[in-house]
């Protein structure tokens, strides 16, 4: 568990699922159902949960997901808003980059779907865009 003495802390666990969605919602991400988000952190190979020190309450956090082998993905990477500007969203970073370097093969494809300016952030870590070689896609559904 890292700690910063003034505001915050992390551990690495997930989020509960209630917090979650409140911690989605208030970073701008698109909306999950409770049950598939229960699902979805159960099975996350490594996730990150940043703290507010005094209140406990989820202010951040990151998870890596994957079929454990070949292809994984960083998601659900977030900060309340509240609290930008601390560099919560870097350290969120540095312990995914810290499992993804220590435990994930190197020649495993390891990827994100990055926001605008958050694009900035994650080539600090070595991301790099697909194009024009590629775009990201996705499945578009009601």
């Amino acid at each position: 568990m890292t700690v910063n003495k003034n505001v915050f802390y992390i551990e690495s666990i997930p989020p509960k699922a209630e917090e979650y969605l409140i911690l989605r919602k208030k970073a701008g991400l698109s909306s999950r159902q409770l049950i598939a988000s229960q699902v979805g952190l159960k099975n996350s190979i490594y996730a990150i949960s940043v703290r507010e020190n005094e209140t406990h309450r989820l202010i951040g956090m990151g998870r890596i997901i994957g079929d454990g082998g070949t292809v994984y993905q960083l998601v659900d990477i977030a900060v309340d808003p509240n609290y930008q500007g601390l560099k919560i969203g870097t350290q969120i970073m540095e312990h995914l980059m810290l499992f993804v370097n220590e435990s994930i093969n190197q020649q495993a494809y390891v990827n994100l779907i990055a926001d605008i300016p958050a694009d900035r952030l994650y080539e600090k870590f070595g991301f790099v865009k697909t194009e024009p070689e590629g775009i990201g896609m996705y499945l578009k559904r009601q």
